[in-house]
């Protein structure tokens, strides 16, 4: 367990400096850039990183401030606000930085907040903004908003990103996350677990399988690995998708996936009416 905990600490290290890649000579208009994400800019999407990114740093180092602070960001809302909305402000409030700042600053947090998951016992569940999780899974939880972000900067800059084995963490948050993205709407989860093969183009052009769930299971999600990724981080409409559902409930999973936590995500309006 040790390893694999080991290795999601690497692999988030690693995303980060992938994306920070790709800022590096970035100019001030790039940065006003706008992104997929109605409303903000590149500077949003860097800002919400790094504002997670201490949100997550406080909840390891003093998980009573942290729990302090979230329940007066909802009792400040407005009626009919919601945690989103919270979240919202802080990434426009380090969006109004200037970009050498707000760059520096998130490179600063994300190193501290690796360090500090590193030192956590593995048994030991750290609070968030959904259910509580191990600091693997915290580790994890932040490759997957690394990632989805970095998509969408990518897709501001002009740039095609290629994806990377360590979509594998976003694929297994993915499906970890099916019975919340029912309870997030207040629907029931289906009882029965599903099966997920997703395929990765290997190095050499192979495809190298990645399966969960018991293979006899009814209810089926076959296709490309980074297209599921897509999908349960809401960067792509499903019928931007190659996947396939097999089963009524695999069918209506899809439509609702939601690997991260909060309200349910608007999710994209479709690009091209199909299948890609």
């Amino acid at each position: 367990m040790a390893g694999a905990a080991d290795q999601v600490f690497a692999d988030l290290r690693a995303e980060g400096e992938e994306l920070d890649a790709l800022l590096a000579d970035t100019s001030a208009a790039q940065w006003s850039a706008p992104t997929p994400a109605s409303g903000w800019t590149v500077a949003h999407q860097i800002a919400h990183l790094a504002w997670t990114d201490r949100r997550a740093l406080l909840a390891v180092r003093d998980e009573a401030a942290f729990r302090r602070e979230v329940e007066e960001a909802l009792a400040a809302l407005p009626d009919g606000g919601s945690l989103t909305d919270f979240v919202d402000e802080g990434a426009a409030q380090g969006a109004a930085d200037a970009p050498h700042a707000l760059l520096a600053r998130w490179r600063v947090g994300r190193l501290e907040l690796a360090r500090a998951l590193a030192e956590v016992p593995g048994s030991h569940r750290i609070p968030w903004y959904g259910p509580p999780m191990g600091a693997a899974g915290m580790a994890t939880a932040r490759l997957m908003e690394t990632w989805a972000h970095g998509e969408d900067v990518a897709a501001a800059l002009g740039v095609r990103r290629e994806p990377t084995v360590r979509l594998r963490h976003v694929a297994w948050l993915g499906v970890r996350t099916r019975d919340f993205a029912y309870a997030v709407r207040g629907l029931e989860p289906p009882g029965e677990p599903f099966r997920v093969e997703l395929s990765f183009p290997g190095p050499e052009g192979d495809e190298a399988a990645w399966a969960y769930g018991p293979e006899d299971a009814g209810q089926r999600v076959t296709g490309p690995a980074p297209d599921f990724c897509l999908l349960v981080t809401q960067r792509v409409h499903r019928g931007d998708t190659a996947l396939r559902a097999e089963g009524a409930d695999a069918e209506r999973w899809l439509d609702i996936a939601q690997a991260f936590a909060g309200p349910p995500g608007a999710g994209r309006k479709a690009t091209t009416g199909g299948a890609r």
